[in-house]
């Protein structure tokens, strides 16, 4: 569905009547019809700072110099990136080198530009004082995002360890390029816990690699499914029986295989893992997405509505899961991606299953990564805010308005927006991330 606003606001007549009415005038976010490329960065003006004694700087230029992003010809030239290595802030007078990069050029980003700021580890150091001043900037950044979002501007902090500079590329990469427009005011956490493949390069990185999506016959999954098919995976794309026409077709227009099945139902872990094995005899990357909701108060929610959510979206998930890696079907070096949700995160009226469900995954993919990380495995969660799927088209038109303002972008996000994150997410370039749950929701101000 077509955001009207946002059509208003491009054309002269229509942003001199938002203006008038005092509406949000959102801007046309940039974003990618294509797969990687092998210097995503061509061309963007980049403005790199430092503050002192900064340990990741010399990494970041030379990532930014091969991803093809130049430093602006001329002084009044507009910055398309920015990166800041934050990684020597350890006290609060070092802070000053936050205003002293960034003031100067807030008024001259360009729209749809990208903010990067590195920090330490807050976790990493044994002094509080240090601690204190690395998670500082987790605040600032967020500031600085909602700053930044109504010129459709992202803005992001990767705090990464001393020992996992080398895993930086893949996060310049995604968070400096075209595919982050929904994710904005996020925070990934970048350690040396998963041994760094052979290779990191976006580009080619998932030919021949084997996925499994699931739910994918509409929305957010068939997006996801579409968008690891055009770097090359074998997709399978799983749903439930009554969801086949649907499926087919998805599956008929990217070359994916279908596998009708409810994974709720008796030995369903066990049909998935027998169908992987007889087919490839692995499993490379794995996206859990099949979700339901069943929205009731506490008061008014039946037991069946409880029992539904909780079945399907969690304890199908470590059923599954139980099996594909218990038996090794799940290779060494996958990727594993869960979808939760910004109820998980915030909570929601009426959905107090539903959020349980979510905000469990969060804590699910925190605690297995520790224990996959020897087997070379990352896993994450995903979390979506206010996505244009054919659940919010049925939504009363106000409260669909409503939804789409409540972020900084002004807007609701495409469910490309999700499966681009997700997409990185499975790639060796995401080496360095495991554990974490990043939102795809333009900064949604819903429980930022």
């Amino acid at each position: 569905m077509s955001d009207l606003l946002i059509k208003l606001s491009g054309s002269r007549f229509g942003a001199g009547l938002v203006k008038q009415l005092g509406l949000p005038a959102p801007v046309e976010l940039a974003r990618s019809a294509g797969p990687y490329m092998e210097q995503p960065l061509a061309g963007k003006n980049i403005l790199l700072g430092r503050s002192q004694n900064g340990y990741a700087i010399d990494r970041l230029w030379q990532i930014a110099r091969d991803a093809g992003a130049v430093p602006p010809e001329t002084a009044d030239a507009r910055p398309d990136i920015l990166v800041m290595d934050a990684t020597g802030c350890a006290s609060p007078p070092d802070y000053r080198a936050l205003y002293d990069f960034f003031h100067p050029q807030m008024r001259a980003i360009a729209r749809n530009a990208r903010v990067l700021i590195v920090a330490a580890l807050p976790a990493g150091s044994r002094d509080p004082v240090a601690a204190a001043a690395a998670r500082g900037i987790e605040g600032f950044s967020r500031s600085l995002a909602k700053e930044l979002g109504p010129r459709g501007a992202t803005v992001n902090l990767a705090y990464v360890a001393r020992d996992a500079v080398d895993r930086l590329a893949g996060v310049v990469h995604f968070f400096c390029g075209v595919q982050a427009t929904y994710v904005t005011g996020q925070a990934v956490h970048v350690t040396a816990q998963v041994a760094a493949p052979a290779s990191q390069v976006l580009p080619g990185a998932l030919k021949a690699k084997v996925a499994l999506v699931t739910g994918s016959a509409r929305g957010i999954g068939r997006a996801t499914a579409q968008r690891l098919a055009q770097e090359a995976a074998q997709v399978i794309c799983l749903d439930v029986p009554a969801a086949s026409d649907a499926l087919h077709q998805t599956c008929q227009e990217i070359g994916a295989i279908p596998l009708l099945l409810d994974i709720t139902g008796p030995g369903a872990p066990r049909q998935l893992a027998d169908f992987i094995k007889e087919r490839f005899g692995r499993l490379d990357i794995l996206v859990h997405n099949a979700g339901i909701t069943r929205d009731k108060t506490l008061a008014n929610m039946p037991e069946k509505s409880w029992d539904q959510v909780v079945d399907i979206n969690l304890s199908a998930v470590m059923a599954i899961d139980q099996v594909l890696l218990a038996e090794n079907i799940l290779h060494d070096e996958a990727r594993l991606v869960y979808l939760s949700s910004i109820s998980g995160v915030s909570g929601n009226f009426g959905q107090t299953n539903y959020a349980l469900t979510k905000a469990a995954l969060i804590g699910y993919v925190a605690a297995q990564a520790p224990l996959l990380a020897g087997r070379g495995i990352c896993i994450n969660a995903v979390a979506p805010g206010f996505i244009e799927t054919a659940m919010t088209q049925g939504m009363p038109f106000m409260a669909r308005e409503i939804g789409r303002r409540l972020n900084s972008v002004k807007q609701g996000g495409q469910p490309r927006d999700v499966a681009e994150l997700v997409t990185f997410l499975c790639t060796p370039g995401a080496c360095g991330i495991s554990g974490d749950t990043i939102r795809v929701c333009g900064q949604g101000l819903v429980g930022a």
